[in-house]
Order: structure tokens, then C-alpha cells, then sequence
């Protein structure tokens, strides 16, 4: 369980843990008839570090390419957009924009969307940060040009940075899925069809609207 993913995984004021995710992975343990553990992390990138330890069996992840060399994934479930948010007086205005010399971009590292940009970007620097409270930090500080983001955190975050605006269009969609470590292949193949019934059965947009998640769109067949 990814805590640096609010869209899917948060803690009430008890610390018990509530979201789309653990909607999933409940319904997940419920068609398998076992019991549920679930493992808490900080941040996507230590999820996928840690797949050949042997502390988890499943995970919710951004779908990426370069993770693909250690997990197999689902099909989608969900979409998101990413995007920059960047100074009122920047000269970008357009996210098309921001690949461009001497433009640096926050964004934590092993994060699927930064993971995206590490292999994209042709012109514009990253400023990897610990997590998205740092990057806030690092773009609050004016170390950076831009901010990196799912979009919903960024509109979310928008009060607490100061003479900022959040660019028009996106530099990505960033799907999420479940993940097994690669060598789980009876897993990956339960999988397919489980996540074809969820998305059918309209499991996964019922759990985002009853968690009222803007921004997270269920994918549809």
C-alpha cells in the first residue's frame, strides 16, 4: 500500500487506512477466500524496490515501462492526468512547453509520472525529490521551474503555493494497475480476468465516487 498515492490510498485520523486501493485489495482477498495484510509504504518506488523481498504479494502501481522489467501488471483500472504547475510570471504556458532547454522540473523519484519523464524528456532537466511534500518544498523555494504532478494533487496543492498557476494540457496519463513480481505467472493470469469483471462490473468507478476521488477516471472495455 503506497501511501504517496492519495487518489488511492489514504489514513483517517485513526490511522486505519481507507480508498479506491483498499477497496480493490479487499475485493481481491474476498474472490481468493484469504485474509488480508496489508504492507505500508511511503512512496511508489520503494513498492517496486522491494518486489523480490518477498514483504508483499500484490501491489497497486502506476503502469511503466521500466518497472515492467521486474513486475507484470494488470490491465489498467484507472486514468490520470500529469501535468506542471509553474510560477505566475513564467514564460511557459502550455505544458508542450516545458521540455525545453534550461527549463528544471521537481518531481520525486521512482514516481511513475517522473519515471515517465526520465525516459522522455529531451531538453529540460530533473530535480528529483524525496517525494511530492518535497518537491512542494524544492518548487516553493524557487529551485525549479516547474512542478511535476498528477493533476488532481496539483489543483489540490495550488493554496499552498503562492503566485503559481497550473499549465493547460498534460505531458502524460499515467494508468494504474495491480502488480505482481514477474515470476508469479498463475497470478498475472487470475489477474486478467478479475480486472476485466471489476472494470465490467463497474466495481472500480463505484469505489471512486464513494471516496469522491476527482481526477481518477475508471477505464472502461
Amino acid at each position: 500500500m503506497n501511501l504517496g498515492n492519495t487518489l488511492f490510498t489514504r489514513q483517517d485520523a485513526s490511522g486505519a487506512l481507507l480508498g479506491v486501493s483498499v477497496d480493490l485489495m479487499q475485493e481481491l482477498a474476498n474472490r481468493l477466500g484469504v485474509p488480508l495484510e496489508l504492507v505500508l509504504y511511503d512512496e511508489p518506488g520503494q513498492v517496486a524496490d522491494d518486489s523480490s523481498s518477498g514483504k508483499w504479494d500484490i501491489a497497486i502501481l502506476a503502469i511503466e515501462k521500466s518497472r515492467t522489467q521486474v513486475l507484470s501488471f494488470s490491465p489498467a483500472m484507472t486514468e490520470i492526468e500529469a501535468g506542471y504547475i509553474v510560477p505566475n510570471n513564467s514564460e511557459l504556458q502550455h505544458a508542450d512547453q516545458v521540455d525545453a532547454l534550461g527549463v528544471t522540473i521537481a518531481a520525486p523519484i521512482k514516481a511513475g509520472y517522473e519515471l515517465y519523464l526520465s525516459g522522455s524528456l529531451k531538453h529540460a532537466s530533473i530535480v528529483r525529490t524525496k517525494n511530492f511534500a518535497h518537491s512542494l518544498e524544492v518548487f516553493n523555494q524557487h529551485k525549479v521551474n516547474a512542478l511535476a504532478g498528477l493533476k488532481p494533487n496539483l489543483i489540490e496543492s495550488l493554496n499552498k503555493l503562492p503566485e503559481s498557476r497550473l499549465l493547460p494540457g498534460n505531458f502524460m496519463t499515467v494508468n494504474h494497475g495491480f502488480a505482481l513480481p514477474r515470476e508469479r505467472s498463475m497470478g498475472a493470469e487470475f489477474l486478467q480476468t478479475f480486472v476485466k469483471d471489476l472494470i465490467a462490473s463497474g466495481f472500480v468507478a463505484r469505489s471512486i465516487g464513494k471516496h469522491q476521488i476527482k481526477g481518477l477516471t475508471a477505464l472502461s472495455l
